[in-house]
């Protein structure tokens, strides 16, 4: 049999077929202004027996497609632990929330806390930022590597940081400072936010973010432990609805409630 999974995030949309436990297939695409639409563009020709949403729009792939649904801290717990068995602690930082995820020798989850009142901490602000300053996304965290002197960026309000950095640039001061001080105060409240849940290792990046070489240089300096990142760190969450699919006592009628 086969069973999916699909992560319908606010800024993408990952979806994960598995087989015997193994990976089948892969999708990624943006969420787009109809992230149902997308989602439902995505299973098209796709073979699956039964599949399971998790993600900020799985309420809207349940009402549609009348599918089990998992909560993202649950669907990150399993995906991680199938990828790394003895992950202790998880930082996902997405596109529009950022999170951290505890569990214990068994996987089972005993304390996580998110970010997702604010675009502060997130890959949103990481993208607005790069924006402002002229560079893709991709390579932000590349350039910002290249950094020669630390900027202090005082502001971590999207609206009021992006302030900031005009009047840096005006300033005269380096593109790749300016990128590296923003990167460092994304890494702060993430690791401010790990230090009040776990940074018990082996610990796993995941998320968009979790791409940015950056990102996971600063993590680890802040940490001062090494950090696990995955091949393909945005496809945790559906990977982990998948395997939660795959089990007997969720099928049929399962939903977030039994997980």
């Amino acid at each position: 049999m086969r069973f999916a999974g699909i992560d319908i995030g606010s800024r993408t949309i990952e979806l994960v077929v598995l087989k015997d436990r193994e990976i089948i297939e892969m999708k990624q695409a943006d969420s787009g202004f109809d992230p149902l639409a997308q989602a439902k563009e995505m299973l098209q020709g796709v073979d699956h027996d039964h599949i399971m949403a998790t993600g900020y729009g799985r309420h809207l792939f349940e009402l549609s497609f009348d599918a089990p649904t998992v909560t993202e801290i649950k669907a990150y717990a399993v995906g991680a632990r199938a990828l790394f068995p003895e992950v202790r602690t998880i930082l996902d930082i997405g596109g529009q929330d950022s999170k951290a995820i505890a569990v214990n020798y068994d996987g089972k989850v005993i304390k996580f806390e998110m970010n997702d009142r604010c675009a502060a901490g997130t890959g949103k602000f990481l993208e607005i930022m790069a924006k402002t300053l002229g560079y893709s996304l991709d390579h932000f965290g590349v350039e910002a590597l290249e950094a020669t002197r630390d900027i202090q960026i005082s502001s971590m309000c999207t609206v009021f940081a992006e302030s900031e950095v005009t009047s840096l640039v005006a300033r005269g001061e380096k593109r790749v400072d300016i990128a590296l001080g923003l990167h460092r105060s994304v890494v702060k409240r993430a690791a401010g936010m790990m230090k009040r849940v776990s940074v018990i290792e082996p610990i796993l990046f995941a998320g968009g973010a979790a791409r940015n070489p950056c990102m996971r240089r600063l993590l680890e300096q802040a940490l001062g432990k090494d950090i696990l990142v995955p091949e393909n760190p945005q496809m945790v969450g559906a990977l982990g609805a998948a395997l939660l699919a795959g089990k007997t006592d969720c099928i049929p009628g399962c939903n977030e409630k039994d997980l």
